[in-house]
């Protein structure tokens, strides 16, 4: 395998003749042959990527401009909708389910010129921090084939980690681009919510859903997110962009940035570590000039439990859509509807998908609402309000993505609850709807990756990819 240029190197190579966009797709696909063994990838798009691949070569040959993604290949997570292949979420209930449309994303990728060559593996219908949900395959860790690489955007991030291709979409409704970008050593970026169109992504939990890039660096991120963002008239719930382009990281100074120690992230249960590395950071930071001070967010202890109850409840009813009668996996021996809704789900949905249905369902059932749903809803708010005023005398949050790093395969299936953990430190800035970006920090005992999570306000993502720069380059 060989390592990938920079985006912005590729395009302006292909763009000039120097490369050609059909042999970086070639690339692409012998680095994915080369990869089996880690189950990153759940198909491939061959011919499509190649007559695109073709296309744009022969374009740029007549002195068309052709983008300024020219010749980039690209993974989606399979959540996202494309043509040439399957659609799946990973799950059953979706084998064989080809997409009629694209996504937005996807449209707006391919429109300056990325090509999009596979799509990656992930925990099915992204429920889960570890990518063993998934129905067809569990994804290994580039840096330990015995471990995770986190979820549920497993998949993108071990592709980009073992160079499949220079850069990979993934979605992160509670942590899931952030907690895989940590535990790879990749550059994961969850925007501001409703910055990245979801139109023709399968949802999750349609309020904290948001759409980002995994890449290998800071600028590479910053690219991908300046073409994928904007306000799109087939999702009403996304925000206009930045007026400046994301690649224009703010020249400030680090003596400039005042960034705040979330102390509910730095306590009891964090590894050794773990917490060693990001302290050794703000260390740097502060050497470096920056204004460092410890705050606290009371409510971030009762996150998790509220992001439990919010999520799946919103996963009951977005996952009703899979009844077996219009798209899908339907049981071939029902013979009434009763039977058919029955037999298509309960062979359809794993058993992660299952709890979370009944989770929610119970959660918003007569007599229950007010006592857990309505609670929760208050408490978000609560949260919000607490970032607002944490906000008011920092300019960014810092802490970990996860009290760990990867743990092995199968240590943790049997203990939902020791799962759900995994994410005490990213669902409060997805419940609050707030920008936060995963940069590797370092290494544990066991070389195995440390990602440090920088939180901003929102809509503030350009400033959050300056201080991601600097430390990128602090540590280097």
């Amino acid at each position: 395998m060989s390592r990938w240029l920079s985006i912005a190197d590729i395009a302006e190579k292909v763009q000039s003749g120097e490369l050609k966009a059909t042999a970086m797709v070639e690339q692409a696909f012998k680095s994915i042959e080369q990869c089996q063994k880690y189950d990153a990838i759940i198909a491939t798009i061959p011919e499509r990527a190649k007559r695109r691949a073709q296309e744009l070569d022969g374009r740029i040959a007549l002195g068309e401009q052709t983008g300024r993604l020219s010749g980039v290949p690209f993974i989606a997570k399979d959540n996202f909708l494309t043509f040439g292949s399957e659609t799946t979420a990973a799950s059953n209930i979706l084998r064989g389910f080809e997409a009629p449309y694209q996504s937005t994303v996807i449209e707006r990728l391919e429109a300056e010129g990325a090509i999009c060559v596979a799509k990656a593996n992930l925990d099915a219908f992204a429920h889960g921090g570890s990518t063993e949900n998934s129905d067809f395959m569990v994804t290994k860790n580039p840096h330990d084939a015995s471990r995770v690489p986190g979820g549920s955007s497993g998949g993108s991030a071990a592709a980009v980690m073992l160079d499949m291709a220079p850069f990979a979409l993934g979605t992160d409704t509670g942590g899931s681009i952030r907690l895989p970008a940590s535990f790879t050593g990749a550059v994961g970026l969850k925007p501001t919510y409703g910055l990245v169109s979801r139109s023709g992504v399968v949802a999750m939990a349609s309020s904290t859903d948001v759409v980002g890039p995994l890449a290998r660096t800071v600028e590479d991120a910053a690219l991908v997110l300046d073409v994928i963002s904007g306000r799109d008239l087939l999702d009403g719930t996304t925000v206009n962009r930045d007026p400046e382009p994301y690649t224009n990281l703010d020249r400030a100074t680090v003596s400039e940035f005042k960034i705040g120690i979330i102390k509910e992230y730095m306590g009891e249960g964090v590894d050794h570590d773990v917490r060693e590395q990001i302290q050794s950071t703000v260390e740097a930071l502060q050497k470096a000039g920056a204004d460092i001070q410890e705050l606290s967010l009371p409510s971030l202890d009762l996150a998790l439990a509220a992001y439990y109850i919010i999520v799946p409840a919103e996963i009951s009813s977005n996952l009703s859509r899979y009844d077996g009668q219009r798209y899908g996996f339907s049981h071939p021996d029902a013979t009434n509807l009763d039977q058919s809704y029955n037999w298509s789900r309960s062979e359809g949905f794993g058993r992660e998908a299952k709890r979370r249905i009944m989770i929610g369902t119970y959660v918003l059932s007569s007599g229950y609402y007010d006592a857990y749903y309505k609670k929760a809803q208050q408490l978000r708010t609560k949260l919000i309000e607490e970032f607002n005023k944490a906000f008011k005398s920092v300019d960014f949050l810092v802490g970990p993505i996860a009290p760990m790093t990867a743990f092995k395969i199968g240590e943790n299936t049997n203990d939902p609850l020791k799962m759900y953990l995994a994410d005490a430190m990213t669902v409060g800035v997805s419940l609050a709807g707030l920008p936060a970006i995963s940069v590797p920090v370092g290494l544990d005992r066991n070389s195995l990756p440390v990602g440090m999570q920088l939180i901003g306000q929102q809509r503030t993502d350009r400033k959050l990819f300056s201080l991601a720069k600097e430390i990128e380059r602090l540590v280097k």
